[in-house]
């Protein structure tokens, strides 16, 4: 596993949200703080 850096930018990555939507890192940059939840479906 890859280890986390301080105060250094972390690398651009993307996801979808539960609508197929696609969200990148990168589209938040410049603001104060992002929040990844990433849940497990129980199916």
């Amino acid at each position: 596993m890859a280890s986390v850096d301080v105060n250094k930018q972390a690398p651009d990555f993307a996801l979808n949200d539960f609508k197929g939507n696609v969200f990148k890192l990168s589209d938040f940059r410049g603001k104060s703080n992002v929040l990844i939840v990433l849940n497990r479906g129980f199916v």
